[in-house]
C-alpha cells in the first residue's frame, strides 16, 4: 500500500470543510488535483471514503472512521516536523566530529572555533582517533561524520574532498637535501627515513609516492604522532616525509622544511554513511566546514 502523507492532508482537507475547492483552498491545491488526490487514496485502499453530490461531501463509514484515527497522527508528525525545523533553526544541539591526530591537531581547531562563533548553540564534540577507527566510528553512526585523509576501499562511505596537502621534506638543520630550495622524491633514495606508522592514512600515500619514484629507504622508525616523528629527526635517526598540514606555523626548532618534487599531495575529505542523509545540525556543521576550506 503506497498511500502518501499528501493524500491524507487532502482528504482531512475534505472532510473538515466538506467541499472539495475550499479545500484545495485551504491547503493551496487545485480542484482537479485535489480531486486525484482522493481518487489514488481510496485507489490504494481500495473503499470508497466520501460519498460526493452536487451540493456536498459526505464521509462514508470508512471515511468517517478513517477521519477518527489519523487526525490525531497527522497533527502529531506535523509537530514533529516543526519541531525538527526549529531545532535546525535554532541551532542548537551537539553534533560528533571523528578525525585521525593530525587532522585534529592542525585542522579541527578552526572548524571548531569558526562552529562556536557562527552557531554557539552547538556544541561540535571531536573524537580524536586513528583513521581506521574514524571510518568504523562512521559507519556504525558513534559519530555524525569524520574527517579523513582519502581512504583506500570506502565504497560504503560517501566523502567530499575539502583540501589538498603536499608532502614535504623534514630534515635536520644542514643536512645535504637541504642545499636545494625543493627536493626530488628520487633524491631521498639510499636515505634513511622516520615514517608516520600504517595507522595514518598518509603512510600509504608515502610508499606510494617513493615507488613511484624508485626511491628505496631504510625505515628506521615507524611511529604514531607527527611530534615523535620530529624529535627523532632532530636526535640524527633520519629525515622525514611528512604532509604540509602537519608541521607547526612557527616552525621547528633545529630542523628545516623543503618542498618535494614531482608535488604530491593528500587529500583531506569529509566522509558519511553512503545514502544515509546527515540529521540537520550536522550537515549544517558539514557545509561549514566546506565552507571554511573552500578556495
Amino acid at each position: 500500500m503506497n498511500v502518501t502523507l499528501r493524500q491524507l492532508r487532502v482528504f482531512l482537507a475534505i472532510a473538515r470543510t466538506g467541499n472539495f475547492s475550499r479545500a484545495g483552498n485551504a491547503i493551496g491545491l487545485t480542484q482537479p488535483a485535489v480531486s486525484r488526490s482522493i481518487g489514488e487514496l481510496e485507489a490504494q485502499l481500495g473503499l470508497r471514503l466520501l460519498d460526493r453530490t452536487t451540493r456536498e461531501v459526505v464521509l462514508t463509514d470508512a471515511g468517517q472512521t478513517l477521519m477518527a484515527r489519523i487526525g490525531r497522527v497527522v497533527e502529531e508528525l506535523d509537530q514533529a516536523l516543526t519541531d525538527v525545523t526549529g531545532l535546525v533553526q535554532s541551532r542548537a544541539g551537539k553534533v560528533r566530529v571523528a578525525s585521525s591526530p593530525t587532522l585534529s591537531a592542525n585542522l579541527m581547531p578552526e572548524c571548531i572555533a569558526s562552529c562556536a562563533q557562527m552557531a554557539p548553540g552547538i556544541q561540535l564534540i571531536l573524537l580524536d582517533r586513528i583513521q581506521q577507527d574514524v571510518l568504523t566510528s562512521v559507519r556504525n553512526g558513534e559519530v555524525d561524520f569524520g574527517v579523513v585523509i582519502e581512504p583506500i576501499s570506502a565504497q560504503d562511505l560517501h566523502g567530499e574532498t575539502i583540501m589538498l596537502d603536499p608532502f614535504v621534506l623534514v630534515a635536520p638543520s644542514g643536512h645535504a637535501l637541504l642545499r636545494t630550495k625543493r627536493v626530488r622524491w628520487s633524491a631521498l633514495h639510499g636515505e634513511p627515513l622516520v615514517l608516520l606508522d600504517h595507522a595514518s592514512g598518509s603512510r600509504r600515500l608515502i610508499d606510494e609516492a617513493l615507488a613511484l619514484h624508485q626511491a628505496t629507504c631504510p625505515v628506521t622508525q615507524e611511529l604514531g604522532h607527527p611530534t615523535t616523528v620530529f624529535r627523532m629527526v632532530e636526535a640524527g635517526l633520519g629525515v622525514s616525509i611528512m604532509p604540509a598540514l602537519s608541521v607547526p606555523a612557527t616552525g621547528l626548532p633545529g630542523l628545516q622544511v623543503r618542498p618535494l618534487t614531482p608535488t604530491f599531495k593528500r587529500r583531506i575529505m569529509l566522509v558519511r554513511r553512503h545514502n544515509r542523509a546527515l540529521a540537520p545540525l550536522g550537515l549544517y556543521v558539514w557545509k561549514l566546514i566546506q565552507a571554511r576550506f573552500k578556495p
